[in-house]
C-alpha cells in the first residue's frame, strides 16, 4: 500500500467539520430517537414552505429508495441511465432508458438530478413533469447543494402532486457514517412510506448532527465557495493538459479514457483513487469519475494523469 492515499472517487464534502463541543454523544446513543424527527421536519417545512405532513426523514436516501420500491412493487417503472446503482437493486424490474422523453411510458420514472455519475443537470424539469401528469416522477436530488454551474439553478418541484423528491444530508454535511436523508411528496405517499418504515429508523446521533449543520449556514456557505472555485479550476487545468473532461454542473465529473483498468491500477500504485464506471449503463468503463479536492491534491492527480499512457 502507498503511504499516502488520496480519494478522488468519493463525491461527499471533503471540508473538515467545525469543532463541535455541545453534542452529548453518550446521551444520544443511550436514548431512543424521536421517530418523527420533528425538529428536522420543522426546519425543512419552513424552508420549502410546505406542510410538515409532506416530509419523511429516512436512514439515508438508500432507505427511501427501498421503501419506494416496496410501495410501487409490480408497477411499470423506468429509470434514466446512467444512474446510481442502488435503484437497480431496489426496483428489480426497472427498465433503463436514455432519454427523459420516454418517461410518459411509465407509471413511475426515476431520475438522479444532478446525475450520478455524469454530473449533468437537467433544467426545466417542471415543463416535462407538467406535460406528463399521469407519470409519477421520483427525483433524486442528493447532489443539488453542489451545483456550481451558473447556468443551472435548482427548480422548485415539490409543489407537483406527481413528484417525489429525495434529498441527502450525508453528502453536503459529510454524514455518510450516520445516514440521514428525507423525502418530499404528497401526504398520501408520505403516509404510505411511513407505514412501511421501521420505527426509530433515523438514529439520534444522525438527527442531532443534521440539526446542527442545518442551522450552521457558515459551513454550508464555505462548502459552496470552496467547490465553486476548486472544481471549475481543476476541470480547466485537466482540459488544458489535453485530458478529455466531460461537462458537469457539480464538483465531480467524468474523464474519457482508453484503458480504464490500466489507468486505475497505475493511479492506485501512486495512492490516487478514482471511481470506475464499469457498472454504469452507457459508460461501461470508458470513463473514470473524479471529484475535485484541495488544489494541491488536484495537482497531484493532474501530474499523474499527464504521465500515464492509458488516457
Amino acid at each position: 500500500m502507498p503511504e499516502r492515499i488520496i480519494d478522488f472517487s468519493t463525491n461527499v464534502n471533503i471540508l473538515s467539520w467545525p469543532e463541535i463541543n455541545d453534542i452529548d454523544i453518550a446521551s444520544l446513543a443511550s436514548s431512543y430517537p424521536d421517530y418523527e424527527c420533528a425538529k428536522l421536519v420543522k426546519i425543512i417545512a419552513e424552508r420549502e414552505n410546505i406542510s410538515p405532513s409532506r416530509i419523511l426523514f429516512t436512514n439515508g436516501i438508500n432507505e427511501a429508495i427501498f421503501l419506494l420500491a416496496r410501495l410501487f412493487e409490480g408497477q411499470n417503472t423506468g429509470i434514466l441511465q446512467p444512474c446510481y446503482s442502488e435503484y437497480l437493486r431496489a426496483f428489480r424490474e426497472v427498465q433503463g432508458v436514455f432519454t427523459i422523453e420516454e418517461s410518459s411510458r411509465f407509471d413511475n420514472f426515476i431520475l438522479v438530478n444532478p446525475n450520478n455519475p455524469t454530473g449533468n443537470y437537467i433544467n426545466n424539469l417542471s415543463e416535462i413533469i407538467a406535460r406528463y401528469p399521469e407519470t409519477r416522477f421520483i427525483i433524486d436530488e442528493a447532489y443539488i447543494d453542489f451545483l456550481i454551474n451558473i447556468n443551472a439553478s435548482p427548480e422548485r418541484l415539490c409543489g407537483f402532486e406527481n413528484v417525489i423528491i429525495l434529498r441527502s444530508l450525508t453528502k453536503i454535511f459529510h454524514l455518510s457514517g450516520v445516514r440521514i436523508g428525507y423525502v418530499i411528496a404528497n401526504e398520501s405517499i408520505i403516509n404510505s412510506l411511513r407505514n412501511l418504515q421501521p420505527t426509530w429508523s433515523v438514529n439520534a446521533v444522525a438527527q442531532e448532527l443534521a440539526l446542527y449543520f442545518l442551522n450552521d449556514t457558515g459551513f454550508y456557505e464555505r462548502t459552496r465557495a470552496f467547490y465553486t472555485k476548486e472544481a471549475p479550476e481543476f476541470m480547466q487545468s485537466l482540459r488544458e493538459a489535453g485530458i478529455d473532461v466531460m461537462n458537469s454542473s457539480v464538483h465531480y465529473f467524468l474523464i474519457r479514457v482508453h484503458d480504464d483498468y490500466a489507468l486505475i491500477k497505475y493511479l492506485l500504485e501512486k495512492g490516487l483513487v478514482v471511481r470506475h464506471t464499469g457498472n454504469f449503463a452507457g459508460l461501461e468503463g470508458k470513463y473514470i469519475r473524479v471529484a475535485a479536492r484541495h488544489s494541491h491534491e488536484n495537482k497531484l492527480l493532474l501530474e499523474a494523469l499527464t504521465s500515464c499512457g492509458a488516457l
